[in-house]
Parts: C-alpha cells; structure tokens; sequence
C-alpha cells in the first residue's frame, strides 16, 4: 500500500511539473493580456485539478498495467515462434486501440461536420456519423496496417530509414491526387493516432518484440513502430478521400 502512495505520489509531483508551464502561460495571457478578472481563472483552476488527477492515475496505469501487457505479449508470441499470431496480435493491437482513441473520435466528428457545411457530403446527421465513421476506421486499419509493417521490418531486419523515406516520398506524390479537401484531414489524422491510447502499447510492443529476438537491439529495433502508425493514417486517408470524392 505505501509502494503504490509512494508512487502515485511521484507521479503526482511529475503531472504538476509538467503542467507548470501550460498553466502560468494561461493564467499571464489572461490576466496581463486579454485583462480578463481574476475570477475568470476560477473554473481554469478546477480544470486544473481535474487535469493533474486524472494524468497522475493515467500515468500510474500506463506503469501498472500497458507497458508490462505489451512486452509481456510480444514476449511471449515470440517465444511460440508463431510469425502468424504475432502479426495478428500487432493488427488487432493497432486497430483497436486506435479506434478507440479519444482524439481520432474528436477529430472525425470535426471532419464529418464540416464536410457537411462545405458540401462534401450531405447536411445531415446520418451522413456526417457515417463520414466520420469512415474515417475512424480507415485511419484504425492504417494503424493496423503499420504495426504489421513495424513488426516485419523487426524479424527481417529492414532500415528504418529507407522505409520512412520512402513512406513520406509516396505521401508527396498521393497528395498530388488527392482531394484538396481531404490532404488536411490526412495530415491531421497521422498526428491524432499517436495518442494517450495507442502510444504506450504500440511503443512496449515494439521493445518487446526486440528484446525477445536474438541479434535484435531494443534500441536500435525496437522504436520506430510509432512512426509507422503517424505515417500510414495519411495515406489512408487520402485514399478515403479519393473513395468519396469519387462515390
């Protein structure tokens, strides 16, 4: 009981570290620049409150719980030996926890009401759901997508690098095609994704992956696998884009 106060508690200490900054910054515009009264900082403070409690027990959770499932789960499948199983745990993986993101949910509901009001789609309720329903899901398989490539690129071996470059060399050329008014949803969507959710199990499977293989580096093979999951969401994207625009 007193190991995890003592810990909540660091945790506690980094989540107002942390926060410091944002805050100060907030409350000197404010009060100095937009001259706001004092009493406008009230609900700003609750806010705050609320803010640190809740990054304090998610971080404590990410500790408790995330990390140790992703690389335990790598480890394991790695050690069954089954390229299978493992590239299905890294889809799944990828798919809902991206799905289930809460800034993709956002964002996708933002997109879906203003290509109703710039006369993408139609302006109802049923056809922006359905647009931004579209879009989480494409978005989740490109992240499903990604950890499949990231986990292949760690058992063959392959240059993070090259693969990167040659990710965002095919972005260039696809937002040559794609819809005006899909690129900046594209963009946006490859940032979302690496999120609170998705993040902590995408970064612990891919250092578990490494370190459960022979002749692989968790440093130097394990990281990179966020980076597939802001590239892939883009292109998938635009080709969402694409489908409508044409349909």
């Amino acid at each position: 009981m007193f190991d995890v106060l003592r810990a909540l508690g660091r945790d506690l200490r980094d989540s107002l570290r942390d926060l410091a900054p944002i805050v100060v910054v907030i409350a000197v515009f404010e009060l100095l620049v937009l001259r706001q009264p004092v009493a406008r900082l009230a609900p700003l403070a609750g806010g705050v409150v609320l803010v640190v409690v809740g990054l304090t027990l998610f971080i404590y959770g990410l500790k408790l719980a995330l990390f140790p499932v992703g690389e335990n789960l790598a480890h394991a499948l790695a050690r069954k030996g089954s390229v299978f199983w493992l590239i299905a745990f890294a889809f799944a993986l990828g798919f809902g926890t991206t799905v289930a993101e809460p800034a993709l949910i956002a964002v996708a509901a933002e997109a879906g009401k203003i290509a109703a009001a710039a006369g993408v789609i139609e302006a109802s309720l049923e056809s922006q759901s359905r647009y931004a329903g579209g879009l989480r899901l494409t978005v989740a398989l490109a992240v499903g997508v990604a950890l499949i490539l990231g986990v292949v690129r760690i058992l063959a071996g392959w240059s993070l690098p090259g693969m990167i470059i040659g990710g965002y060399l095919l972005v260039v050329a696809m937002t040559m095609i794609a819809p005006p008014d899909i690129v900046g949803i594209a963009y946006d969507s490859g940032g979302v994704t690496t999120s609170t959710v998705t993040v902590p199990l995408v970064a612990a499977l891919g250092v578990g992956l490494a370190s459960s293989l022979h002749g692989r580096n968790p440093m130097l093979d394990g990281f990179g696998l966020i980076a597939f999951a802001s590239l892939t969401p883009i292109l998938f994207v635009m080709g969402y884009g694409m489908v409508v625009n044409w349909t």
